[in-house]
């Protein structure tokens, strides 16, 4: 019976989060960091879809498992989407989230247009490619200058409705219950059960067939 799932993150945070949404389905769950070195995975994809699958095929073909990634990030309307899937390397490779956030400012400046949204694409793949894909997004405006000093990322800038307030002005709790990435995992939990009947149907359709002896069973091998 399928039980293991690799989550294709060494996030901490990550893994507790998914850990206590699988809690009460019978399955254990692995993180990246439960396995020696392996090859990273090359997201060069155009669109979430496409980083999340080439992430979650890749550890899955690596590992020999199903494996579960996703990718997330902010589009911005007026900016054509953008940062999109360069979200966290918008301002250039290693830079800072206020690096990220104050070149966003920038390329907004005297833009009337503010509307944006947080969007999380996850990918569920087995080792021979097939996958399953959860998106979900949550929107809102950007800001002209930071406020709050919760969150990561562009949750400064980020002004949800709602809560009157940015993301970073609330608690963890609170802006899961209505981010992007907690609606995608809301979404999956819904239909998990149906997940692990996919997952075992496709991990028994890949187990490699037993060898037939059949044609050796009336040989004497005592000569």
């Amino acid at each position: 019976m399928f039980n293991l799932v690799v989550l294709a993150t060494t996030n901490k945070n990550k893994v507790r989060e998914f850990k206590q949404f699988v809690s009460k389905f019978p399955i254990e769950v692995k993180s990246l960091s439960d396995f020696g070195p392996l090859p990273e995975a090359i997201e060069d994809g155009l669109t979430f879809d496409d980083n999340a699958y080439k992430k979650a095929h890749h550890y899955a073909k690596v590992l020999g498992l199903p494996a579960i990634a996703d990718d997330s990030g902010l589009v911005v309307e007026a900016l054509s989407g953008a940062p999109g899937v360069r979200s966290a390397r918008y301002a250039g490779d290693s830079v800072s989230d206020q690096e990220n956030c104050a070149k966003l400012l920038k390329e907004l400046e005297g833009v009337k247009n503010r509307k944006a949204a947080f969007v999380c694409v996850l990918s569920i793949a087995v080792p021979s490619g097939p996958a399953l894909t959860y998106e979900a997004s949550c929107e809102g405006t950007i800001l002209k200058e930071p406020q709050g000093s919760n969150g990561f990322g562009y949750d400064p800038l980020f002004y949800y409705e709602p809560f009157k307030k940015t993301f970073a002005q609330v608690s963890m709790e609170e802006k899961n219950r209505v981010s992007h990435r907690g609606k995608v995992l809301a979404e999956l939990s819904l239909e998990f059960d149906k997940v692990m009947k996919w997952l075992e149907q496709r991990t028994r359709e890949e187990m490699p067939e037993q060898p037939d002896h059949s044609e050796f069973e009336k040989n004497d091998w005592s000569l």
